[in-house]
């Protein structure tokens, strides 16, 4: 272990006596906020890894993500459903039958959604302009299970 290295280690190792109002200081260094629910544990653990990154460098950008998606393939842990890939090509013409008429939208080169002589931020936004109600834009077009027949 060269002396870079050593001095590291010897900082992480001290992270567990100090007093955790001794912590804070450290923590504030490395972060712009303070855990909602702080743990010993996880503080000592995330000042230890910034300590490290900032000695001999971070992740490189490939390597995280393809740590994330290894992560998110294995997890256990339940997750809110991913949202949909709805990025249509400008010019793109979206059709929907609805209260005895076809209602057609169109994307435009700014990626918004025009229908009607309107220009809408999100298909969701079309959708409760049509029906009046909350639905989610890209189930009333019919991307996914529940959406437009």
């Amino acid at each position: 272990m060269n002396e870079k290295q050593a001095s590291v280690a010897a900082r992480i190792a001290e992270l567990s006596s100090l007093p955790i109002t001794e912590l804070w200081p450290v923590w504030d260094r490395y972060f712009s906020s303070r855990p909602i629910n702080p743990n010993r544990v996880f503080i000592e653990s995330r000042i230890a890894y910034k300590m490290q990154e900032e000695a001999f460098g971070g992740l490189a950008h490939n390597t995280r993500q393809r740590l994330e998606a290894i992560g998110a393939k294995h997890s256990k842990i339940k997750l809110r459903a991913r949202p949909r890939d709805t990025n249509f090509a400008p010019g793109t013409v979206l059709l929907r039958d609805w209260g005895d008429r076809d209602h057609r939208v169109t994307v435009n080169a700014e990626g918004r959604f025009d229908y009607e002589g309107q220009t809408f931020k999100s298909l969701t936004a079309v959708a409760r302009h049509i029906t009046g109600q909350h639905w989610s834009g890209p189930l009333f077009f019919g991307f996914g299970k529940g959406g437009a027949r």
